[in-house]
Parts: C-alpha cells; sequence; structure tokens
C-alpha cells in the first residue's frame, strides 16, 4: 500500500469543484490519480474508472489496488460515457481537447443522466461551451488555474436550459462575474494565440476563420489590459 496522494493544482480544482458525492465517474481516467485522492479523502464512496481500452485502465487499477481501494472503485472499458453502467452523481472528463470532450457529452447524453459535470479541456473551451449549451447544460462555475507553468480552465455544469453571449462563450459567462485575478494573464496568452489563429486564417483566405479570430482578438483585447 502506498501513501497520500498528493495533488497537483490543477486536479486540487477538479476535485475541489467536484465536491462531495456518492458516486464519481472518471471519463478516460489515464492514470486514476484523481478517484484514488477522492476515495482516501472519503469525498466519494464510491468512483467508476472509464477508459478506451483495457490495457489504458492498468495504469488506473494498479494504483487503486495499491492505495488499497479496490472494494470502493469499479474499471469499464469502452467509448467516453457510453461505457457507464449508471448514471453517477458528478462524471469528470479532464485533460483532453474540448472537441472531444464535447463528442464524449454528445454522444453519450443518455447515460450521463442527470449528472454533474466537471470538465477541463485543454483546447477548445469556446467550442465546448457551445456544445454544452446545445446539449442541455447551463454553467454553474468556472475557474482558471495555473499549473506546471501552463494555463487551465475547469468548467462545472448541470442539466439546464441556458443562452449566452458571444463574450460568455469566449470568456466564460461565470468568469466574467467573478474576474478572478488570474484572467488578465489568461486573456493576455488568448490574446496572442487568438492573433496567430487570425494570421494563418488570413494567409488562408479562410473568411468564417478570419471572422471568428477578430471577434475573439477584441474580446480579449478588452481583458489583457
Amino acid at each position: 500500500m502506498i501513501g497520500q496522494i498528493v495533488p497537483g493544482r490543477r486536479l486540487q480544482t477538479i476535485a475541489e469543484m467536484v465536491g462531495k458525492c456518492d458516486c464519481l465517474a472518471d471519463i478516460g481516467c489515464d492514470h486514476g490519480r484523481l478517484c484514488g485522492y477522492m476515495l482516501q479523502k472519503e469525498l466519494c464512496r464510491r468512483a467508476v474508472m472509464t477508459d478506451i481500452s483495457d490495457f489504458s485502465l492498468e495504469k488506473a487499477r494498479n494504483l487503486i489496488q495499491r492505495l488499497g481501494l479496490s472494494d470502493r472503485a469499479a474499471f469499464r472499458v469502452g467509448d467516453g460515457a457510453m461505457a457507464l453502467d449508471e448514471p453517477p452523481d458528478v462524471a469528470v472528463i479532464a485533460g483532453m481537447g474540448g472537441a472531444l470532450i464535447a463528442d464524449i457529452l454528445a454522444r453519450g447524453r443518455q447515460r450521463l443522466g442527470e449528472a454533474r459535470l466537471v470538465l477541463q479541456p485543454n483546447v477548445a473551451v469556446r467550442e465546448l461551451r457551445s456544445v454544452l449549451v446545445n446539449c442541455g447544460y447551463v454553467i454553474t462555475d468556472e475557474q482558471i488555474v495555473r499549473d506546471s507553468g501552463r494555463f487551465y480552465v475547469i468548467l462545472a455544469a448541470k442539466p439546464g436550459v441556458a443562452q449566452y453571449t458571444a463574450k460568455e462563450m469566449v470568456v466564460g459567462p461565470v468568469l466574467l462575474k467573478k474576474n478572478p485575478p488570474l484572467l488578465r494573464d489568461y486573456a493576455a496568452f488568448r490574446l496572442r494565440v487568438a492573433r496567430k489563429a487570425l494570421a494563418g486564417a488570413l494567409a488562408g483566405g479562410d473568411d468564417a476563420a478570419i471572422c471568428l479570430q477578430r471577434q475573439e482578438e477584441e474580446i480579449w483585447k478588452e481583458f489583457s489590459q
């Protein structure tokens, strides 16, 4: 048996946004550290870890076994939320692209039922917010964290009806209201990304992309000053 898991800032924030629950599902769980930490801290009674293959689940299975928590954990092989046998109280999907998370949500919406969501996309956060609205979710919390020199946006959502403005889609409806200290630094980073993407769109003559990136540039410029 190994000692206590010490999470980094990103993982710690995800755990805090999950909060206490009966059943936690980590979809695409990778190493299984989130569920290991939540089980150790008695923040969830049981945890379901899913991944695309049995080989992918081996790291998580080994970790949970070494922690002595196997009696409270289940492992499911499958494609995204389709691997779930029943809806959890909270489902986490973290550490992958926003487009992939969006696809998992769209295809697995029925399997997720009324579960709350905690999502951490590496890219394409705007696109993920749009799909959340289309899939019948309302965003309840958003946080920006910096961990190992990288920015991460973490979103919480629950079933509901919502409509957001273009600015809310880009920056985040909750981040706009909270205006956290990291927003200015994050906005400066996103402004650089938008300008680089705009240059690429101009070179390629992609009118739709040019319009989108110009909009993002203007929005992020407002928050980076």
